[in-house]
């Protein structure tokens, strides 16, 4: 019988300003990833980051909000997404940080384009959609049966036209009457009343708000009072730089005491200041809206906007794309609105965008329940924290989450199995790692080796301590590992570098550069000057790292990693005519095997380069016609698997004096479409090897002299794009794990002599997506390793884990048993 859990998931947020939401009642976070939606609890003690991916949208997640329809029900989560529809997910009751349980409860299909906004209103079964199709939608979650659904009940077309980038659900004094703002790519905010009951909702326009100069990115409702009894504020946040707040009255308006619009110090913002009174009538009431604050203090676009309403105390928090969070309260005094805190980066920090992997601002800010807590969300797809300590009062980061924010095209495993190395379109590499601190393990993303100006498709463990890389350019990086990493990764993770001499301290990109260049450490009490002797030579930042850059206790933040963790680049390696598209190494790091697209014989080559002076090995070997798109060695290293597009694997044999390799075996139509992966079996009896292929079947091949033979063919229900064996054997078995293009993840145990299929299992699918599984990486196991960190149970059932890897951008670890 095979068992397997999820250990680790990782995948980072789409950058769209309403694609995440904090639940205040179970502290649970959800936020877009790709098509997914991952659930997440920020506050967690035990830190496992990402517990579940909700898959079920066919394009990428624009928009997510929680809504309870009172405190004791079940959470509700509604999702929007760039494929027009919008999902009502139903959460198991009491949701903690241990479950994370949503299931489809209704897909509503009826906007024509892609869904950007929602709106919800507390307390409310009512909610509302914006779409690129310039509608907003109005939705009532009926309860249908045992389940929930959403109901059309209205559809607002937005006069003059425009595409709803942000919209706002509040009551506006009594349950009957709802107030909706929308703002977008104008710059102008609508205003919408139903006068209506919830059954009836008919929202109609009622006045249209002025003064931002430019699109509308963010609207937020609160109301003022201990008992939600005061006026209404709306919040609104614009790539104006400003944020502007608006005051609904249920009686006669008192205007605010603002300044003259011509007062000079205001200078040219003073034109759109307003206090015209907007008044309007719904359910026998009269209403009125005033322009109440403007508040200025960031220097770029303002994603959003939120409030928090904690003990009779208000306070926004918007983030903006100039990598700052602000908080923002009304001074009791004066009443006028000022900044109280700023977090994020300051300017003189940045640097180049490109080269040192600058955050490139903040799209999502976001409150904890408590309002104890923010997180934001930057370029990179990385979610910062940071908590407010009472005692000291200052905010201070916490530990966040990162992850790939494209797909996932590579995975290795270190030499000897102490951590994970991943490598996506997104042009970054990511190493994982386990975290071990007393009883408690998690794993997180320690280093970020490689930021690269390519997309980057391979790569391959060489050492402990050394990787190579490819990318779509025509050459391929090798990579070492700097002491600072290395003395983090000792000290956070137990493992032990036995190259730790020579290793350089830390690296860096200079700018318009794309190679990571070895840098000195200094103390930080040492400033750079002190070190040029030539006063006439300006000292030149980005060479120089602080020793205290990685003097940390837990993972290293988001800033950390990207300024901290580069891995120096060691080589180049040149040849390839294209973009390369496999690489592998030796188990003994001796040899590198490359390849690169091609479209003819000249290019689908494999070349061999010599990792002792990194010299290439003539002549290329010769046996593809189209790209080459898997190399796997045997343990030994004596044979060189390779398989292509064009339908046919190959077997080259290393010679005696290790100097070529000749074709041994090859069969020119092994699968009747193209094959994408390969993997040697352990050796017990004799050499085998599997092979995956979009004619959606796994061929296992079992040598006959020196010939190979199809032995056993398993089939599946959609194209297999990666094998992987795991590298010995299990209780006289062979563990044997493939992926498909619609994201199925599915594990055979084999009889380790007849090869004969013992038990099959297949991956929960609230673990699995929609798109490709790009490649599979089990963790080596060898005898160096300790029984401890080998993780055998009393019933020495040996842990196994499983790396996979997606096109939808996350990356998982696996624990997988055998038990009798």
């Amino acid at each position: 019988m095979i068992e397997a859990k999820v250990k680790y998931v990782s995948t980072g947020g789409n950058r769209h300003s309403n694609a995440a939401d904090w639940d205040s009642a179970s502290g649970l976070l959800a936020y877009g990833a790709d098509r997914n939606v991952a659930l997440w609890f920020p506050l967690s003690n035990d830190r496992v980051g990402v517990g579940a991916l909700l898959k079920g949208h066919t394009e990428r997640v624009n928009a997510v909000k929680f809504l309870r329809r009172n405190p004791a029900s079940a959470p509700l989560l509604i999702s929007g997404s760039a494929d027009k529809t919008v999902r009502l997910w139903k959460g198991s009751q009491g949701v903690h940080a241990s479950l994370c349980v949503f299931e489809t409860a209704s897909v509503s299909v009826g906007h024509s384009s892609s869904v950007n906004c929602l709106a919800v209103a507390d307390g409310c079964t009512i909610f509302a959609s914006g779409a690129a199709d310039a509608t907003v939608k109005i939705w009532q979650i009926a309860l249908t049966g045992s389940s929930d659904k959403a109901e059309l009940l209205q559809t607002v077309l937005l006069q003059p036209r425009l595409f709803p980038l942000a919209i706002a659900l509040s009551y506006a004094g009594s349950n009957s009457t709802l107030v909706l703002a929308v703002g977008g790519t104008r710059s102008f905010i609508q205003i919408y009343v139903s006068n209506a009951s919830q059954d009836r909702a008919n929202f109609a326009h009622q006045t249209t708000l002025a003064g931002h100069e430019g699109w509308v990115r963010s609207l937020s409702f609160v109301r003022e009072g201990q008992n939600g009894s005061g006026d209404l504020l709306l919040a609104s946040a614009s790539q104006d730089k400003y944020i502007r707040l608006w005051r609904i009255h249920h009686r006669e308006a008192h205007l605010a005491a603002i300044r003259p619009a011509h007062e000079p110090v205001l200078g040219a913002v003073g034109k759109s200041l307003s206090n015209k009174i907007h008044r309007f009538e719904a359910a026998g009431l009269k209403y009125s809206l005033t322009f109440e604050a403007l508040l200025l203090g960031h220097e770029d676009w303002i994603y959003t906007a939120s409030w928090n309403h904690d003990h009779n105390k208000i306070r926004l928090l918007s983030a903006s794309a100039d990598n700052t969070l602000a908080i923002w309260e009304s001074d009791a005094g004066s009443g006028v609105w000022v900044c109280t805190t700023r977090l994020g980066e300051i300017s003189a920090q940045k640097g180049s965008t490109t080269a040192t992997g600058s955050t490139g601002g903040f799209y999502i800010g976001l409150w904890s329940p408590g309002g104890n807590s923010v997180v934001c969300l930057g370029r990179t797809g990385s979610w910062r924290l940071w908590h407010h300590h009472r005692d000291e009062d200052r905010w201070l980061p916490g530990l966040g989450l990162t992850g790939h924010v494209k797909a996932v095209k590579g995975i290795a495993w270190a030499k000897d199995g102490s951590y994970l190395l991943s490598t996506s379109s997104d042009q970054t590499t990511r190493l994982h790692a386990e975290w071990k601190r007393d009883t408690n393990r998690s794993w997180h993303e320690f280093a970020r080796p490689q930021i690269h100006g390519y997309d980057l498709n391979c790569i391959d463990s060489v050492t402990p301590s050394r990787f190579i890389s490819g990318a779509d350019e025509k050459l391929l990086r090798v990579f070492d590992e700097p002491a600072g990493v290395a003395h983090m990764l000792e000290k956070l993770c137990g493992v032990t570098s036995k190259e730790t001499r020579g290793m350089p301290e830390a690296a860096n990109i200079p700018v318009l550069g794309l190679s990571n260049k070895a840098v000195e450490t200094l103390e930080d009490d040492q400033s750079i000057a002190d070190e040029d002797s030539d006063e006439s030579e300006v000292a030149d930042p980005a060479s120089r790292a602080r020793m205290s850059g990685l003097d940390t206790e837990q993972p290293p933040l988001e800033d950390q990693l990207a300024r901290h963790t580069l891995w120096p680049e060691q080589e180049k390696l040149y040849g390839h005519g294209y973009e390369i598209s496999a690489v592998a190494a030796s188990n003994d790091g001796k040899l590198i095997a490359t390849a690169c697209k091609a479209s003819s014989i000249d290019h689908a080559v494999i070349r061999l380069y010599e990792t002792d002076g990194w010299r290439e090995m003539k002549p290329a070997l010769t046996a593809h016609s189209l790209t080459v798109t898997c190399l796997r060695f045997t343990a030994d290293d004596k044979l060189l698997l390779s398989v292509g597009r064009d339908r046919q694997w190959t077997i080259f044999e290393k010679s005696a004096d290790a100097q070529t390799f000749t074709l041994q075996a090859a069969d020119p139509r092994g699968h009747s479409r193209m094959i994408l992966g390969a993997s040697w079996a352990p050796r017990i009896v004799r050499r085998a090897f599997a092979t995956a292929a979009r004619d959606k079947t796994v061929k296992i091949w079992s040598s006959q002299g020196k010939t190979f033979e199809c032995s056993i063919t398993i089939k599946a229900l959609a194209s297999v794009t990666c094998v992987e064996f795991y590298p010995r054997s299990v209780q006289n078995l062979f563990m044997l794990a493939f992926g498909s293009e619609d994201g199925v993840l599915t594990l055979q145990s084999l009889e380790e002599k007849s090869l004969a299929s013992q038990a099959i299992f297949t991956l929960d699918s609230r673990y699995t997506s929609k798109l490709p599984i790009t490649q599979l990486a089990w963790q080596p196991s060898l005898s160096s390793v300790s029984k401890e960190d080998i993780n055998v149970d009393e019933e020495t059932k040996e842990e196994m884990l499983l790396a996979m890897a997606s096109e939808d951008s996350s990356l998982k670890i696996l624990s997988v048993r055998i038990s009798q």
